[in-house]
């Protein structure tokens, strides 16, 4: 693992090799009494003088019981009994541990905060025919930036000019550039590879891609997991009572039964010194950390390590299908000239799938004059006025409830109707395939525990059938309206350990919020479904849920193994110590060492 230190941390390795030589001097030395004292207290002072600074800053703070202040009255404790090279080197290795703790949180942090790179401090604005370096926030929607070869993308936009590759691995983890042309859309923080753009700002900078990303990944840090929360109100109540405890030792014997002061005193601080929960307090966040820095590494976007822990014990994935399991582009296959004219003009500014494959199927410009009144009713259907006359179009269900009569129908794919004044005028079939990845998911979630897949649409059920046939879809639930969605969602629960809901819409919003752990796909979709969701998957890719579900698993089983290690040490060289078979090296070992093995152990999240 390469670290990369600091020039704090470098002047700290430095104390540390000058204490080490010295107490290898100091050592082999042949003084004896207050002289021994004396020149031992020249490496324990060059290495610990700042523990001992925090304890006494600590105090009119009220911060008093920390791990400082346990090395603190440990190793003075230590030099006062006698043993000077053990309380020189439990400073040193607490020191030693401390340095490696700061270096594998930044390594881990580093993989996150990586991200903010991605967000560019200027940008080059088209203003009156001249070019303007200013900062993002300044460009409104629907200002012309410029972004020349090599430069990061500042704000989400549609290419009007020029043509290039970008890398987009910073938002999705992918590493093969992408190919952009007029009318792409670009998303700020990708990285222009090759030729010139000219760009058209869609979103502000605080609603573009890559500013919604850094605030996610700020957010995590405040919603912890339920190892995390024990390990905070742990060590709140942990060292005062380990103090307590620490006090009786060197007392009760002595006093009560004639014990030998010395050698009470002696054990009471090899209790604290083992008893220092740093292992625990450090490797239990870092191992959540680590995991989702993992996660964003692979382009999937964990808002927090509770996520991650319900991710893990879910048993119940349940899946909207168009644009999630499907490919969400549907082809029109059949329809009538007249419901095709219609319904291309009523859907010219919905952003459904279908209104889009209906306008790219109409292929002629639709005048802007023509469509007044339009309303759309979320997962029902459109009504406008198109040159004069209302127009529906929707699902059979939302034309009926117009009051509109329709023929008896037969249809084996997705299908949409058409009325005009009142009078129905025809249909459009559509056909829309599962997403490459789609049987492989399933596939894996099933071998990885998961007990039940669900299949939550819209759609008509023949085509649910055909998505569920394909992918091995266990149920499906098919004609929903987005309120139906959640009814359906809410049955799940009580046979559940936890509930997944997969989706990509607004109409998918108020399911990805009532579940256990809602995942948005895409890093086009709607705002409402990005902040409804609790992991975002920043590209269309379904194999990354499969992997969120892996590293979310992996997290909890270091977790565990961290602390399960950690108190299982200390408790046998607690009990050793009791028995007064535990010297302070093996103190030094069961807070040091076990430190530094867990959090080893905790950085093995960091490879994915």
């Amino acid at each position: 693992m390469k670290f990369i230190f600091s020039e704090k941390q470098k002047h700290t390795i430095r104390r540390i090799i000058i204490a080490a030589v010295l107490t290898v001097l100091c050592w082999i030395s042949p003084l004896e009494g207050l002289a021994r004292l004396c020149v031992f207290l020249i490496p324990y002072l060059i290495i610990g003088w700042d523990v001992l600074w925090n304890v006494v800053k600590n105090i009119p703070r009220g911060k008093i019981f920390d791990e400082h202040f346990l090395m603190g009255i440990a190793t003075i404790g230590a030099l006062v009994l006698g043993e000077y090279p053990e309380a020189v080197a439990v400073m040193l290795f607490f020191r030693v541990g401390e340095l490696f703790e700061e270096c594998a949180v930044e390594n881990s942090r580093r993989s996150v905060t990586a991200l903010v790179q991605a967000v560019p401090k200027t940008t080059v604005v088209l203003r009156n025919g001249r070019e303007e370096i200013v900062h993002p926030e300044t460009v409104s929607p629907g200002e012309i930036i410029l972004i020349k070869p090599g430069e990061r993308i500042s704000l989400d936009g549609v290419i009007v000019g020029g043509s290039s590759a970008v890398d987009t691995s910073a938002l999705t983890g992918e590493s093969i550039p992408r190919p952009v042309a007029l009318r792409d859309g670009v998303l700020s923080g990708s990285i222009n590879l090759s030729g010139v753009l000219t760009v058209r700002v869609v979103k502000r900078f605080e609603d573009s891609t890559a500013s919604r990303i850094l605030k996610l990944v700020e957010d995590a840090a405040a919603k912890k997991a339920k190892p995390e929360k024990f390990i905070s109100v742990f060590a709140r109540y942990y060292t005062p009572v380990v103090c307590a405890l620490a006090v009786l030792t060197a007392l009760i014997p002595p006093l009560l039964f004639g014990g030998i002061w010395s050698d009470w005193i002696s054990r009471a601080l090899i209790f604290l010194v083992v008893s220092c929960p740093c292992a625990l307090v450090i490797s239990i966040p870092m191992s959540f950390f680590g995991g989702i820095g993992a996660a964003s590494r692979h382009g999937i976007l964990i808002k927090g390590g509770n996520y991650l822990e319900m991710l893990s014990r879910a048993n119940t994935f349940a899946f909207d299908k168009t644009g999630t399991l499907t490919t969400g582009k549907f082809t029109v296959v059949s329809a009538d000239e007249k419901a095709l004219r219609l319904g291309a003009y009523a859907g010219c500014k919905s952003t459904h799938p279908l209104s889009v494959s209906l306008r790219e199927a109409w292929g002629k410009e639709i005048p802007a004059d023509a469509v007044m009144d339009i309303c759309e009713s979320r997962g029902r259907g459109i009504s406008a006025v198109v040159e004069g006359e209302r127009v529906f179009i929707g699902s059979e269900r939302y034309l009926k409830e117009q009051g509109i009569s329709l023929p008896p129908l037969k249809f084996a794919g997705t299908a949409v109707h058409t009325a005009c004044e009142g009078i129905y005028t025809g249909s459009i079939c559509f056909s829309d395939v599962p997403k490459p990845d789609a049987v492989e998911l399933i596939s894996q979630l099933k071998k990885s525990g998961i007990k039940r897949t669900v299949l939550l649409t819209g759609d008509k059920k023949d085509a649910a059938d055909a998505v569920s046939r394909v992918t091995g879809v266990d149920e499906i639930h098919a004609e929903l309206l987005p309120e139906e969605k959640l009814s359906v969602l809410e049955d799940l629960f009580p046979s559940s350990s936890g509930v997944v809901y997969v989706g990509d819409g607004i109409n998918d919003a108020p399911a990805l919020a009532r579940a256990d752990v809602g995942i948005t796909l895409g890093t086009f979709g709607s705002d409402a479904a990005v902040e409804a969701s609790d992991i975002v998957i920043m590209d269309d890719s379904l194999s990354k849920i499969y992997d969120a579900r892996r590293i979310s698993r992996k997290t909890m089983r270091i977790a565990a193994q961290n602390i399960i290690f950690s108190l299982g040490v200390k408790a046998a060289v607690l009990l050793l110590a009791g028995f007064g078979y535990a010297n302070m090296w093996m103190a030094v070992f069961a807070d040091v060492g076990v430190a530094v093995l867990v959090i080893l152990n905790a950085m093995r999240l960091l490879r994915g």
